[in-house]
């Protein structure tokens, strides 16, 4: 039989009608999201730029109070400065992201793969340390005669660095496989395209290392704490509560939407979700659950300080100290020594860990 005859007596009706249907439905075209890329360009620059000021003044203010009177004295100081400082990491990288979202990436390979690793060291550690923070509490309140001897300054440290070491390990892909590549005369700062399992396998890790193991933890330690402060009479109780409510409430409220979205993008990456419609309508989820979920690391200092008298106290008297340019090189250096009131400067554990042990006992 010659094959080359039956070849070219093909139909080329038949063959046009393979190529039109057939193919097309294996290979559709990709969804185009001109309209996401707008509306970012408008909505988020703004809004991350804010979320910088904001973040890096007061996480800023945070460093300096814990080295100025606080001296670190505790394993709740470790840790606030620790949470200080992922999400101070975690701000550096907003104004590039800003940028990339007004226009395009113009930054190179190089600030494409750090930005994007020094963003998820920020993401994870900061998450992490106040997953430590819940710990700490739990077992200053729950367990007090284990934390005399548990929560030191040395253990603190040796935690830390741990966790630093886990964050930046579980950070690493988002250095390897991050790259730039242009797409319709647009630069992108991105994963590759045969790194998509990545991508995938970050996604996942986002959501379970990001939101479910911590707020299993949270969830345990403050509903443990709860209980143990039901069964106190002080009348610090009430405001002890109300900020464990405030910690739980904003951590699940700022950061849960995004976790959900991005669970849901993957889906769409594995073509478990499929429709050009819904692929953009997740498109405008994922940038506004990510851009609330920023504006979390600016709520850190809130939480963990600004509800506490005596950091409002160490704040007046920062302010105080720094009346003008002379006065804030004289007096504010982080080195010199604390004010000589005794009451205040020589408070050894971190504001809202002393709240919550008064209202404990």
């Amino acid at each position: 039989m010659n094959t080359t005859d039956t070849t070219d007596t093909t139909d080329p009706t038949l063959t046009d009608y393979y190529n039109n249907y057939y193919l097309a439905d294996s290979f559709p075209e990709p969804c185009k999201k001109q309209s996401v890329k707008k509306f970012g360009g408008l909505f988020l620059p703004p809004l991350y730029l804010l979320v910088f000021l904001f973040g890096l003044l007061g996480n800023a203010l945070v460093v300096l109070v814990l080295f100025k009177y606080k001296r670190l004295r505790s394993m709740t100081d470790v840790y606030l400065l620790n949470l200080a400082i992922s999400d101070l990491l975690f701000v550096l990288s907003l104004p590039f992201w800003a940028y990339y979202a007004a226009d395009q990436w113009v930054f190179g390979l190089g600030l494409c793969k750090i930005v994007s690793w020094i963003y998820l060291v920020g993401f994870y550690s900061g998450i992490f340390f106040i997953m430590l923070m819940s710990i700490d509490r739990y077992l200053a309140i729950v367990h007090v005669v284990f934390s005399l001897r548990a929560r030191t300054v040395t253990y603190g440290v040796i935690i830390s660095l741990a966790t630093w070491s886990v964050a930046i390990s579980v950070s690493l892909p988002g250095l390897l496989f991050s790259t730039c590549y242009t797409e319709g005369g647009h630069v992108y700062c991105k994963y590759t395209f045969h790194a998509k399992r990545w991508k995938v396998l970050s996604a996942l890790e986002v959501n379970v290392l990001g939101l479910m193991v911590p707020s299993a933890i949270m969830l345990f330690c403050y509903s443990r704490i709860i209980r143990t402060l039901q069964h106190c009479k002080n009348e610090k109780k009430s405001k002890a509560v109300k900020m464990i409510f405030a910690v739980v409430v904003l951590f699940l409220g700022f950061w849960t939407p995004y976790n959900v979205t991005l669970f849901l993008d993957t889906l769409v990456e594995l073509q478990v979700l499929q429709g050009c419609a819904a692929e953009r309508r997740l498109a405008y989820a994922l940038q506004a659950t990510e851009a609330l979920a920023f504006v979390h690391c600016c709520l850190n200092p809130v939480v963990y300080f600004f509800l506490g008298e005596k950091f409002r106290k160490y704040i007046a008297q920062l302010f105080k100290a720094c009346r003008g340019a002379p006065a804030l090189c004289k007096h504010c250096g982080l080195l010199q020594g604390y004010f000589p009131d005794a009451p205040s400067s020589s408070f050894t554990q971190s504001t809202l860990d002393h709240e919550l042990r008064d209202a404990a006992l």
